[in-house]
């Protein structure tokens, strides 16, 4: 059973309404199978309901249009065919669609949704030849309520959203701030460098010729210069052990030693993900190779940073990650079904992530793509070339 609902949590939003429109099809063509309807053609009967089950299907991207359809099959089979209220279907159907214009309509639209519906159950209710007055409030009643129940859960949606994403800027504020610190820094200890240690390395470089053309004539000398160029070359690399020494700190000897991950612990990687929270599931094809070892490490880290990329904005949506070894290339790809933020995830002053993916990508002669799905969610898509040309090693280099 738990695997079942694993199964169902994996599918999309909309999969998930077209399997319950052909299920709640199914029951509406057994009700009206069922029950009696004396006088009533059995073949408009079921066309009439597929018209208030169907739109289920399309409740999300069309709403408006789905619930037209629905007032319409049920009003046309209560005027023409037989007392639809006979049916609980319908019913069920009204109040579902009710909830869908509350959730699903923007601003003025959710009004007239509500208005369609009310205006709907009333003219069913008026055509039924058994009618009393609480057909007329209780219906109603129940599509308002939800209708207010849809829009009460879109509020809180947009709600939910904003402050997600005003927690993603601070966030994403606050890297920016550090990246231009880190970036600062660099400049600093490039400057340092190219003044202490090119300096030193020039002088090496000045000694070694001056003893390379007195080495036949006078040793002595020669090897003096030599001596000046140890000196020389033990301060410089002093020197440059102290700059670099900045970007290390003593408690993280050990993480500086550790070596860099590659290919082979991605299914590690896929389950420290799982088991922080996102449903993801790993898809390898074909067979691993060896890869030199900058390669290997960019190719994990694109697959790291599109996990980082899922759990930041999907919002524990399934998510797939896909390992094709080819003959020539590695492909990677990074597919989510989460709804994300409003605005584009490589939008706006974020996406830090996914630039130092594509310059990691760049770098190796490779091609990246990520931008949103069809049909909701995210996708990022990668190809490694495994046999690299002369420009590419030039460029690594």
């Amino acid at each position: 059973m738990s695997r079942l609902l694993r199964r169902v949590g994996m599918t999309t939003p909309v999969a998930r309404d077209r399997a319950f429109a052909l299920l709640l099809f199914l029951a509406a063509e057994a009700e009206v199978i069922g029950v009696s309807h004396p006088g009533a053609p059995l073949g408009w009967l079921m066309l009439a309901a597929v018209g208030y089950t169907l739109p289920f299907a399309i409740r999300r991207e069309h709403t408006l249009l789905a619930v037209c359809l629905v007032i319409a099959a049920v009003v046309a089979e209560s005027a023409l065919l037989t007392d639809a209220t006979r049916y609980f279907v319908p019913f069920l159907s009204a109040m579902l669609f009710s909830y869908s214009a509350g959730a699903y309509l923007e601003g003025r639209l959710g009004y007239v949704g509500l208005a369609i519906m009310a205006g709907g159950i009333l003219t069913v209710t008026m055509l039924s030849p058994t009618q009393i007055l609480g057909d007329y409030i209780f219906p109603t009643s129940f599509g308002a309520i939800g209708w207010l129940a849809g829009r009460a859960v879109r509020t809180r949606t947009r709600l939910t959203e904003e402050l997600h994403e005003a927690a993603l800027r601070e966030q994403e504020a606050h890297e920016l701030q550090a990246l231009r610190a880190a970036a600062d820094e660099r400049r600093r200890i490039a400057r340092e460098m190219h003044d202490v240690v090119a300096h030193s390395v020039s002088v090496m470089v000045v000694q070694a010729g001056g003893a390379r053309r007195i080495l036949a004539r006078d040793p002595q000398r020669a090897v003096a210069a030599a001596e000046q160029i140890e000196r020389t070359g033990r301060e410089a690399l002093a020197e440059m052990r102290r700059l670099l020494g900045v970007l290390h700190r003593d408690d993280d000897e050990h993480d500086a030693r550790a070596p860099q991950p590659t290919m082979a612990g991605v299914g590690a990687l896929v389950a420290r993900a799982r088991e922080a929270g996102l449903p993801v599931e790993l898809h390898v094809e074909g067979d691993r190779r060896s890869l030199p070892a900058g390669l290997d490490l960019a190719a994990f880290r694109v697959v790291q940073e599109g996990l980082t990329n899922a759990l930041k904005y999907a919002d524990r949506a399934p998510t797939e990650v896909r390992v094709r070894w080819r003959a020539r290339m590695l492909e990677l790809e990074i597919l989510d079904r989460g709804p994300g933020p409003a605005r584009d995830r490589l939008g706006g002053d974020g996406g830090h992530g996914l630039v130092g993916m594509h310059e990691r990508v760049k770098l190796y002669g490779g091609e990246l793509e990520a931008g949103r799905r069809r049909g909701g969610g995210f996708r990022i898509h990668a190809k490694l070339p495994l046999v690299a040309d002369e420009t590419t090693v030039e460029a690594a280099a």
